[in-house]
Parts: structure tokens; sequence; C-alpha cells
């Protein structure tokens, strides 16, 4: 039986429900989900096209912030095509390969754009705390290899996971109570001991997060220490203004991603549409709200989106 279930695991696809209990709804739901992925591609094309034609803003800095951008955009599209499809054609199945690249994807992103945000808190740490060595610590060169760091990392502790779970053999129902293949809900179908494959996920999830905030909390709080010690206050507000944008993302990405993953392991007895609502919102709002973020609270980038839109609209046609 087992060596059956094994043969059929990669022809056999999943089956997304949407959001339980709320099929009815799935039109009027579609609305805004549709409206954030809308927002968020307009929002990260915006940023990174105006990161690379405004050369004001060719600095390490934007490049991380273009790298937000690249991995929000993959981030979505990976996921909200998928749950539209679903919502709004009823389009439930979604291969066996598929439902793990989409994971894969999932995974991925989060642990790349974690490695980011601590490449970010570094670059921030050493232009408000050793700014005269800046430009020789954080070169270009440097900042792209920090972001293929992330890159490699994010990918080289992700694919053993999707291998353990791959290998796993699906014989039970192919119904997954979710808008998209969550990792948990995936995993509750396999028909063998899934323990190895937890204990991977639980020790990598712990280990790149923990170290991630603990090293980003420790630079913030040095860069805490050193704005309290700039003798003007105008500099010193300067200074926290160019981290708020920062802040605000870090706090955005951590807050929603453990809310989501406690509330997957642990419901507190909140219904089922409850949890996948809250799961999907994390997928869909923090990449649509991170361009807006760093256009409301950096100078630099509304400035160069403004003169972008400027050269834009002269080259109209009259």
């Amino acid at each position: 039986m087992l060596t059956t279930n094994q043969s059929n695991t990669s022809s056999s696809p999943f089956l997304l429900t949407g959001i339980p209990g709320m099929e009815t709804l799935h039109m009027w739901i579609s609305i805004p989900f549709c409206f954030t992925y809308i927002m968020t591609l307009l929002g990260n094309s915006l940023v990174l096209l105006t990161v690379r034609l405004d050369n004001s803003l060719h600095e390490p800095m934007y490049y991380f912030i273009s790298m937000l951008a690249v991995i929000d955009l993959i981030f979505s599209t990976a996921v909200i095509p998928k749950m539209l499809g679903v919502f709004w054609l009823y389009s439930r199945e979604i291969g066996f390969a598929a439902c793990f690249i989409q994971m894969f994807f999932i995974h991925t992103s989060t642990a790349v754009e974690s490695g980011v945000l601590l490449a970010m808190s570094f670059d921030r740490y050493v232009a408000i705390c050793n700014p005269l060595r800046y430009t020789t610590i954080l070169t270009s060169a440097r900042t792209i290899q920090m972001g293929l760091l992330s890159l490699a990392r994010g990918v080289g502790v992700m694919a053993p996971l999707m291998c353990l779970l791959t290998s796993l053999p699906y014989c039970r129902t192919r119904v997954i109570p979710h808008s998209y293949c969550e990792h948990m809900a995936v995993v509750a179908l396999a028909c063998a001991d899934p323990s190895i494959s937890d204990l991977y996920s639980l020790v990598v999830a712990t280990l790149l997060v923990g170290m991630d905030s603990v090293f980003i909390t420790f630079s913030y709080g040095m860069i805490l220490r050193s704005v309290m010690r700039l003798p003007s206050q105008e500099v010193r507000l300067k200074a926290l203004r160019t981290c708020g944008s920062h802040v605000s993302v870090i706090l955005l990405f951590y807050t929603g991603g453990l809310l989501s993953m406690y509330l997957q392991v642990f419901p507190f007895g909140l219904a089922t549409h409850v949890q996948v609502l809250v799961a999907d919102l994390y997928l869909a709002v923090p990449p649509m709200l991170n361009p807006l973020i760093y256009g409301m609270k950096m100078k630099q980038i509304q400035e160069g989106i403004f003169r972008l839109l400027g050269q834009l609209a002269r080259l109209k046609p009259h």
C-alpha cells in the first residue's frame, strides 16, 4: 500500500479550499487581495525603476531597498495569482510539484528578506556610528555580495526542507484547507511520520529568525546610543527619521510572520477561517506596504519618484 501511495505522490494534485467556511464570499474577499497585489506590483516596480534611473540613489541603502522590492514581487507573485484563481474561477487544483515550488518560494523569500533586513541594519549602523568609513566598508560590490549571501543562505536552508517534504507519501485526502500551499496544512496530509521535517523546519526558523533578530536589535541599540550622544536635536531627529522606515518594515515583517506562524501552531480557539485570513493577509499586505513606507518616510525616495514621474509626464505626446 505504501509503495502504491508513494508512486502516486508526484502525479496526484492537491486541492485548495480557499477560506474554509467562507466559500460563498470568495468573490468579495478577492477584491481587497486583488487591490493589494496591483498596489504591490506598482509600488515595488516604481521603487525599482526610481533607484535604477536616479543616479543620486545609487548607494548601498537604496540597493538594499531594491532587493526588498524584488523579494516582495517574487513573494506576492508566487501566491496571490493562484489565490485569486481559487477565489474567482474556483480553480482549486494545484499540481504536486507546483505546490512545493510555491512553498519553496514563500519560505525562501522570507529567509532572504530576513537576511536583507539584517544587512540593512548593518548599513545603518556603519552610516551613523562610523560615518567616516562608510564608503570604504559599504562599497557597491560588498552590498551585492551581502545580497547574494542572503539569497544563498535562504536557498541553502530551504532546499533540504523541500527534499524532506516531497519524499513523504501523501496518501490521505488531497484537500488543503487553505488558500495556498501552507507548510503545516500540507504536512498534515502526509501518511508517514513528518517529525524529521518538522524538527528541521523548527530549528531553521528558530536559528534564522532568532539570530537575525538578535543582531538587528543589537545594531539598532548601538545606533540609538550613538544618536542620543549627538549634540544637535535636529541632527538626532534626522538620524532617527532615516532609521524609522527600516524599523517600520522590520516590525511589520517579524510581527506579522510570528503572528501568522503562532496562530497556525496555537489556534487559541480561533475559527479556521480567521487563521487562514490572517495567514493570507500576511502574504498580501506587507509587500504592498513596504514601498509605501519607504515612499512616505524617506525624502530621497520621494524626490526620486517625483523626478521620475515628472520625466515620464514630459515624455507624453501632446
